[in-house]
């Protein structure tokens, strides 16, 4: 591995702390008002508890000067009642005297009922109160060690950042412009690759690609993601160990109208992929170089279905899992694009696994199952 290489994974280690510890900080805000919302609870309760006997004491003072107006009103109509010269107009003003009296009497009996919620009024009250204090010491003591944890983190980071400055130092100024260029928008800017793939974005590499990258004498660059390719031989021999799960690869169906190929050695060609496809009572055949994905010779076109139109190219090969339409085929003209290549090369070496682990003793069965690079 290159030293440039091994020193941007040292500084990548550096960023997802840096990253962790940034985040952390930052949550800190968000987690004090968190605990500060635990509160909102009780003081809603102890407000109501106040507004409550607020409205209570409002509603008394509201009856006792009733009270006071009607006794006001009550004496007014007993001194007119002594210069009164009819017994109609004496009648009148004693029963105005009697609905005063009756008033009164209703608001004695709501300033009795406010006196009497009153105490329940104050419990609620101070129980709300001696509540929101003990929260409130609590919540006092949870923000305290919050800011604590906050403090240890940015005195964590302003090291790691006085480390990555140091780490920076020993990378390639243009390998470190690339490397920071990727992270910034992809999170990272550096990838194992495993099983001839990207382990960061997944995609297949094409064959020298990834030789480039297992020799390691030199920068190599995912041409998907832009991230920067390195190879660990250890991994590799993880992955190789009995034991170690793959994923259980499909098997394509065996009644298809497309099936895909690989045979090791097709006449003066070496290693090719065939494509055979049944449409309207024909059959054709079409073959790509497996390392380029480039057209080979002719399309050849013949009757009958592909198993008996083309019986001595399919004995002896390995069926993979494939399926593109007449016309797509069509549009690739003189060369398999990148993702059809790499998914066929990717199911290819699922199956020289299987076979070589003996995973698949018999033969598959056919299964409603999604093709590899539908």
């Amino acid at each position: 591995m290159l030293p440039s290489i091994e020193n941007l994974l040292k500084l990548q280690d550096a960023d997802k702390e840096i990253r962790r510890l940034q985040d952390e900080v930052a949550e800190f805000p968000k987690r004090v008002a968190l605990i500060e919302q635990k509160l909102a609870g009780t003081k809603a309760q102890l407000e109501k508890a106040q507004a409550a006997i607020k409205t209570d004491e409002a509603g008394r003072r509201k009856y006792d000067g009733a009270i006071t107006e009607l006794r006001s009103k009550i004496s007014k109509y007993r001194d007119q009642s002594l210069d009164v010269k009819t017994n109609e107009q004496y009648r009148a003003l004693m029963q105005e005297i009697q609905f005063a009296e009756k008033e009164i009497a209703a608001n004695e009996d709501r300033i009795l009922e406010l006196m009497v919620n009153a105490d329940a009024r104050d419990k609620e009250m101070k129980a709300a109160q001696a509540e929101l204090k003990a929260e409130t010491a609590e919540i006092e003591k949870e923000k305290e060690e919050a800011r604590q944890v906050t403090a240890k983190d940015e005195a964590l980071l302003a090291d790691w950042r006085a480390k990555r400055n140091q780490m920076r130092t020993g990378v390639d100024e243009d390998l470190l412009r690339h490397y920071e260029r990727v992270a910034k928008f992809r999170g990272s800017g550096i990838s194992e690759v495993r099983d001839q793939k990207c382990m960061a974005c997944r995609v297949m590499l094409r064959p020298q690609t990834y030789n480039d990258v297992r020799s390691g004498q030199q920068t190599v660059v995912c041409d998907s993601c832009q991230r920067i390719l390195y190879f660990n031989p250890a991994d590799e021999l993880v992955d190789q160990k009995p034991g170690v799960n793959r994923p259980k690869r499909h098997h394509p169906k065996i009644d298809a109208a497309q099936a895909w190929y690989y045979r090791p050695e097709f006449g003066d060609f070496g290693e090719v992929f065939l494509c055979l496809t049944n449409a309207r009572g024909h059959a054709s055949r079409r073959v790509y170089d497996v390392h380029t994905g480039r057209l080979l010779g002719d399309i050849l076109i013949r009757e009958g279905d592909y198993r008996h139109a083309f019986p001595e190219d399919i004995t002896g090969a390995t069926r993979l899992n494939g399926s593109w339409s007449e016309d797509e085929l069509d549009s690739f003209g003189t060369e398999l694009p990148s993702i059809p290549l790499d998914s066929l090369r990717f199911d290819l070496e699922h199956a020289r696994h299987e076979a070589s682990t003996g995973s698949s003793s018999k033969p598959p069965v056919p299964a409603p199952t999604e093709q590899a690079a539908s």
